[in-house]
C-alpha cells in the first residue's frame, strides 16, 4: 500500500492552508492540540510526532516553520534513496520548500501545492534548477536502470556539455545531437554509464505458473533466459502475475523480489475470463486449477484488455511463465497482493519507544486489528485508518479477523503491546496456521497469506531499563495467569526458578478474581533466596501514570499489585545500589570474581 502524505498544521493561522491542500489531494490533517480547531487527527508534541511519521516512511507536508521540520527529523536522517519527502509551506501559502526527498516526489508536490495556492515553489535541486527535472525521479511508470549514475549525469549536464534524448523524450527537455549525456529509453537490456543514463518503460508483465515448492534459484534462471532470448530489459517489467492459489509459492516471491516489482494474483474465474485469448490453452490445466492457462492468463489478465502476448507459455520442469505487452506503461496493477499480515508489538505505548520499522508496518496496512486500548496508544498514526476493535478475551477471534482480512489481498496489521511474541498474539497466529481445518484453523487462502514479524520493546525490557541492569545475568519470565495454564504447571515453573535462582520478571501477576499465585510465590522464592531480595513494581511503564517502586521480597504484598504492573524479582546476587539519582536495581555478571581471580594469578 502507498503511504499517503501527511499535512500537519501547527496553528489556526495554517489551518485554512492546511486544509486546502489535503482537500486537492485526498491527504490528512494533522493538527496541534489546543491551537488547531479542526483536524483528522491530533496530537501533542509537533518534533516527536513529525519524528514518527517520517521515520515510519510517511511523507510530511508541514504547514509551518521550516525549521521545526528540520529539527524534528534530524535525529532519524539515513539515505536520500529510501527517506521520505519533507515539505514546508508558510501559514500564508505563498511559500512552498521541498526540504527532502527531492528525487522521491518533494519537488514535483512542491510544484503541485505551488500551482493549487499560486505561491512560490523554491526548488533548489541542482537538475530541476538546471534543466527543469530530476533524472533520477523518471514520470511514473518508467524505471531507471542505473540511477548510482545519475550523479555523474548530472554534473556534466551542469557542466554545459548538452543531453542527447534516444527513443521517447520522457522528460520534455531539449535535445541536443551532440550532448556527452545521453538519456536512452527503451525496451531493451542496455548497459548505463555516467554518460548514458537508461530509462525502461514498464509495459511488461511477466506471468508466471510452478509446481508446489518449485526451486527458487531454478525459475530465477528460467525467468532471466526467457527476457534475454525476448530482448526484454528486467527493469521493463511493471509487475510479475500468477494464480492466488500460487501466492506463497516462494520461486514466485524470489522473482517479484529481485525483479523489485510487485506479485499480483488473480483468481482461477478471472483468468479463464482470458481463455479465448490463450496462445496454448491447456485442458489439464483446467481440470488442475480450474483456469486453461495460469501465466499467459495471468500475464494477460494484468496487462488489459488491448495487451499482446510477446512470449507465448514457455516452459520447465516446475515453472512456466509468459509475457504480455501493454500498449502504454503500466501505473496501475491489477488483480489483488497476496496480502501480509503485520504482527507488531507497540512496546509500552508512547511513541519514544515504538520502533521505525513498526511505525512504518502500522503506516503501510490498511486495516489495523486488536484491543481497542492499544490501537488507541497509536494516536494519529491509526487515524482514516479502518480499525477492528476486540475486547480482551476476544484473542482466538482476533488473529483469526486478522488472518482472514489478509487473506482477501489486504495489508493487515496485528496490534499488540510490548513484544507480540512475548505473551502476546504472535504465538496464536501460528498457531492457528499449524492448526488443521477440522480444528478451528484458518482458510486455504490465510495460509497463503505473508506473515511479517516485528519486535517491540516489552514491558520486560521496559521495566528492567527503568530499573537499571537486573536482567545484568540469567533470567526467567513467568506468567502467573491459570486462564491457559494449569495452576500446576506454573507452580511447578515457580519452584524450578526459585531453584535456579534466576531473576523473574511475573507477568500477570493478579486479575480481580485471581489474587492467591503472587503470594504463593513470594513464598517459595523466600525459600531459596534472602529475605532482603529486591523486587521491582512497574505500573503503566512509558505513559504518563508510570510508577516505580521498590520493596523486599519478604514485604511483597499482592495488593499493591495489579494487571498493569510487571513484578521483578531479583536473584540472590542481585542490590539495589542507592545512588545520586535514586536506588538502581543490578544483578552482576560475575566481572567481580572475575578480576579476583585475574589478581590471584598475578600475585
Amino acid at each position: 500500500m502507498a503511504v499517503k502524505p501527511v499535512v500537519v498544521t501547527l496553528s489556526r493561522a495554517g489551518e485554512d492552508v492546511a486544509h486546502r491542500i489535503a482537500s486537492k489531494f485526498g491527504y490528512q490533517v494533522h493538527g496541534r492540540e489546543g491551537r488547531v480547531d479542526k483536524a483528522d487527527a491530533f496530537f501533542g508534541n509537533a518534533l516527536d510526532h513529525v519524528r514518527t511519521l517520517f521515520a515510519a516512511g510517511v511523507p510530511v507536508i508541514g504547514v509551518c516553520a521550516s525549521g521545526i521540520l528540520i529539527r524534528a527529523v534530524a535525529p532519524v536522517l539515513n539515505h536520500k534513496r529510501t527517506e521520505p519527502a519533507v515539505l514546508s509551506v508558510s501559514d500564508d501559502g505563498s511559500v512552498v520548500i521541498p526540504l527532502l526527498g527531492g528525487h522521491r516526489g518533494a519537488n514535483r508536490m512542491a510544484s503541485e501545492i505551488a500551482s493549487l495556492l499560486e505561491a512560490k515553489a523554491a526548488v533548489t535541486t541542482a537538475g530541476d534548477v538546471a534543466i527543469g527535472v530530476a533524472l533520477d525521479e523518471p514520470p511514473l511508470g518508467y524505471r531507471i536502470a542505473n540511477i548510482e549514475d545519475a550523479k555523474d549525469a548530472m554534473s556534466a549536464i551542469l557542466a554545459g556539455k548538452g543531453v542527447r534524448v534516444v527513443g521517447e523524450n520522457i522528460f520534455g527537455i531539449e535535445s541536443n545531437e551532440n550532448g556527452a549525456v545521453t538519456l536512452t529509453v527503451t525496451e531493451a537490456p542496455v548497459e548505463g554509464s555516467g554518460s548514458n543514463l537508461v530509462y525502461h518503460p514498464q509495459r511488461y508483465v511477466l506471468g508466471l505458473g510452478s509446481a508446489r515448492g518449485a526451486d527458487a534459484g531454478e525459475t530465477w534462471a528460467f525467468v532471466e533466459k526467457t527476457l534475454a532470448d525476448a530482448g526484454i530489459a528486467k527493469g521493463a517489467i511493471a509487475c510479475v502475475v500468477s494464480l492466488d492459489l500460487k501466492g506463497d509459492e516462494p520461486a514466485m516471491n524470489e522473482v517479484a523480489r529481485r525483479l523489485g516489482v510487485p506479485l499480483r494474483v488473480f483468481t482461477a474465474a478471472e483468468l479463464e475470463a482470458e481463455a479465448s485469448r490463450l496462445a496454448n490453452p491447456s485442458d489439464v490445466v483446467f481440470a488442475e486449477v480450474g483456469c486453461h492457462g495460469v501465466s499467459e492468463g495471468a500475464a494477460l489478465a494484468a496487462a488489459g484488455p488491448d495487451a499482446v502476448l510477446v512470449v507465448e507459455k514457455q516452459k520447465i520442469a516446475e515453472a512456466t511463465c509468459a509475457i504480455a505487452r501493454a500498449p502504454l506503461p503500466i501505473t496501475e496493477m491489477a488483480g489483488r497482493s497476496r496480502g501480509r499480515l503485520s504482527v507488531v508489538g507497540i512496546g509500552p505505548g508512547q511513541a519514544a519507544w515504538r520502533t521505525p520499522e513498526v511505525s512504518r508496518l502500522v503506516s503501510e496496512a490498511e486495516e489495523l486489528v486488536g484491543y481497542g486500548l492499544y490501537i488507541d496508544l497509536l494516536g494519529p498514526l491509526a487515524a482514516g485508518k479502518h480499525r477492528a476493535d476486540f475486547p480482551l478475551g476476544g484473542e482466538e477471534d482476533r488473529c483469526r479477523y486478522a488472518l482472514e482480512r489478509a487473506a482477501e489481498g489486504r495489508n493487515v496489521a496485528l496490534v499488540c503491546s510490548g513484544d507480540a511474541g512475548i505473551y502476546a498474539m504472535g504465538a496464536l497466529v501460528f498457531e492457528l496456521l499449524d492448526r488443521a481445518p477440522d480444528q478451528m484453523g484458518v482458510s486455504d487462502a490465510a495460509h497463503r497469506v505473508e506473515v511479517v514479524c516485528s519486535p517491540g520493546v516489552s514491558a520486560l525490557q521496559g521495566a528492567a531499563a527503568r530499573a537499571g541492569a537486573p536482567l545484568g545475568h540469567d533470567f526467567c519470565t513467568i506468567s502467573l495467569s491459570d486462564l491457559l495454564t494449569p495452576r500446576a504447571d506454573i507452580l511447578r515453573r515457580l519452584k524450578a526458578a526459585a531453584e535456579g535462582d534466576f531473576v523473574i520478571a511475573f507477568y500477570n501477576p493478579v486479575s480481580k478474581t485471581r489474587r492467591t499465585l503472587l503470594a504463593e510465590a513470594r513464598d517459595i522464592l523466600l525459600e531459596h533466596r534472602p529475605a532482603d531480595t529486591p523486587v521491582m513494581l512497574a505500573s503503566s511503564l512509558g505513559r504518563p501514570e508510570e510508577y516505580v517502586r521498590y520493596r523486599r521480597l519478604d514485604e511483597l504484598e499482592v495488593d499493591e499489585v495489579d494487571m498493569l504492573t510487571v513484578v521483578l524479582v531479583g536473584s540472590s546476587n542481585s542490590r539495589l545500589a542507592q545512588l545520586g539519582e535514586g536506588p538502581r536495581m543490578f544483578t552482576p555478571r560475575g566481572y567481580a570474581r572475575k578480576i579476583d581471580g585475574d589478581l590471584s594469578g598475578k600475585s
